[in-house]
């Protein structure tokens, strides 16, 4: 799992340090294993435009540049990235920055003069790509510090993951970690409803019992798909290792990567009456969103639409990859928001078996939070009004309650936790550890009855929760002791004899020992 650590930051309130946070983040069990440090010291780096481009006269190469820094007048920049030209926005180094290690001078290139320097992503330390200048969308503002206009510095945290900690998938999964850690707690997240403004909904059936028991959507009206991606959302995804596509796609990418939970987005004008959530049928095939068509039996599921019939046509591969013929494009118009649970057994080996790898795939395998997908699609309706408008219907959802994971009441003994721990935690310090990690306890004579959030699959057990204190209490404040006793050394008495002797003395009377093996036919032994 990779992530931003301002995204993190904005979840969990803490004033501890890049290394002080990495070090936490390991010694709690989710271990760092890479910290890419990104957009440090961007001092007088700035937003500009290039005005105005000509030819070098004496290098076929370059260009010479008016470049407006929002500072009055125009500067004359020599730039020989390719896709420089009128219009573009982009950094600009100013003279006296130091950039990628390189002090920017006032300088003549060819003879021309330069008073700065238009930057790549990799010459900022943010991206790898130096094919061409960082474009900036095209209401960035002249003038504004790049480091402000786009979050930095910042830094790409990886983490390694146990297949156990599947909440842990997710950046809001790893702030509750990181606040019972430190002594925080997790912002509240912002899920509130969004009224209605239509009626419009999209009918589902689950046919798929046990193995999909809950299924949201929401039809979204006249969205314009071609709305470009913020640039705070587009600088979390890079940070997290995603690359940006298209709004109504990264929208899915950025739900999935913040609360967990995969998504999918549906081009409603091209889906055919109601949705169906069933198996596949054997020699089923579903063309993918990768371009290939797959071939499917039985143990796989399937969305299908109406055409040809009741749930005819396959249009997704469920809880691995959309399909090719419903996908959002830059001509939609018409959305409709999906999210569902689809249980751990019914994922499982099912992408290995196509060769697929995929992100919704890797999750569902591990697991994910059945009170999700309602949430997921609230919060996702929310982020493509705010950037692509459109009129929202009501959210709608398929339950089959008897199929969904009940929350189990664990019993916390105090005495147990010492027990176990060989240490003494304060109970205020457990009830602490256990709110932070969003568990629910009730005081009771012995300890606590603790309720776990859906999210952790993990906690069934006392003893999960007493590795949960360990985990954030910490292991190096439980002490090491060896274990301490004195062997008693007693005289054997005259009276007793030897079991050695008794063998002895009765086989020197010519009796036959006898030893039976148990692991054997009863009717032999009786024989």
């Amino acid at each position: 799992m990779k992530f931003s650590e301002n995204w993190l930051r904005s979840h969990v309130p803490t004033e501890a340090s890049r290394d002080e946070l990495s070090a936490t983040l390991t010694a709690i069990g989710l271990e760092v294993e890479d910290v890419t440090v990104l957009g440090e010291g961007l001092e007088n780096v700035i937003v500009a435009r290039i005005v105005e481009c000509a030819k070098h006269p004496e290098a076929d190469r370059l260009q010479v540049c008016q470049v407006d820094a929002g500072q009055g007048g125009l500067l004359q920049i020599v730039c020989g990235a390719p896709n420089a030209r009128p219009g573009l926005i982009a950094p600009l180094a100013m003279v006296g920055a130091n950039v990628g290690g390189i002090a920017i001078k006032a300088a003549k290139l060819r003879g021309a003069e330069s008073n700065g320097m238009l930057c790549s992503a990799k010459e900022l330390g943010i991206d790898a790509d130096a094919s061409g200048l960082l474009e900036l969308p095209a209401n960035a503002p002249v003038g504004t510090p790049v480091a402000d206009y786009l979050g930095l510095p910042d830094a790409s945290i990886e983490i390694k993951l146990t297949p156990n900690r599947a909440d842990c998938f997710s950046v809001r999964g790893i702030a509750y970690d990181v606040a019972a850690s430190l002594g925080s707690e997790v912002r509240p997240l912002d899920d509130a409803p969004v009224p209605a403004q239509s009626p419009v909904t999209m009918e589902v059936a689950l046919e798929a019992g046990a193995k999909v028991p809950r299924f949201a959507g929401r039809v979204i009206e006249g969205v314009n798909a071609q709305a470009a991606t913020p640039v705070w959302m587009a600088e979390r995804l890079r940070r997290s290792g995603v690359r940006p596509i298209s709004f109504l796609v990264d929208v899915t990418q950025y739900v999935m990567l913040e609360l967990g939970q995969p998504m999918h987005a549906f081009d409603k004008d091209r889906l055919v009456g109601g949705l169906v959530v069933r198996p596949a049928r054997a020699e089923e095939t579903v063309a993918l969103l990768d371009g290939r068509t797959a071939v499917l039996d039985e143990d796989f599921l399937v969305v299908s639409d109406g055409q040809g019939g009741h749930g005819a046509r396959a249009v997704a591969l469920g809880g691995i990859m959309g399909g090719l013929d419903t996908r959002v494009t830059d001509a939609t118009r018409n959305v409709l928001l999906e999210a569902a649970h689809w249980v751990p057994s019914a994922i499982i080996g099912r992408s290995r078996k196509l060769g697929l790898h995929t992100d919704a795939g890797h999750r569902f395998e591990r697991g994910v939070d059945p009170e999700l997908p309602r949430i997921a699609v609230e919060y996702a309706t929310r982020l493509i009004l705010d950037v692509a408008g459109g009129v929202p219907g009501p959210t709608t959802e398929a339950v089959l309650p008897d199929h969904l994971p009940q929350a189990a009441t664990i019993l916390l003994r105090r005495a147990r936790v010492a027990r176990v721990l060989g240490v003494d935690i304060p109970d205020v310090e457990i009830e602490r550890i256990l709110r932070a990690l969003g568990l629910q306890a009730t005081t009771v004579a012995e300890g606590w009855r603790v309720v776990a959030p859906s999210r952790r699959f993990d906690l069934a057990i006392e003893e999960d929760l007493i590795e949960e204190l360990a985990r954030i209490h910490g292991y190096d404040r439980v002490p090491t002791t060896l274990p301490g006793g004195a062997t008693r050394i007693a005289a054997p008495s005259e009276t007793r004899v030897e079991p050695g002797m008794v063998r002895r003395q009765v086989a020197a009377r010519d009796y036959f020992e006898t030893v039976n093996f148990a692991f054997v036919d009863a009717q032999w032994l009786s024989q």
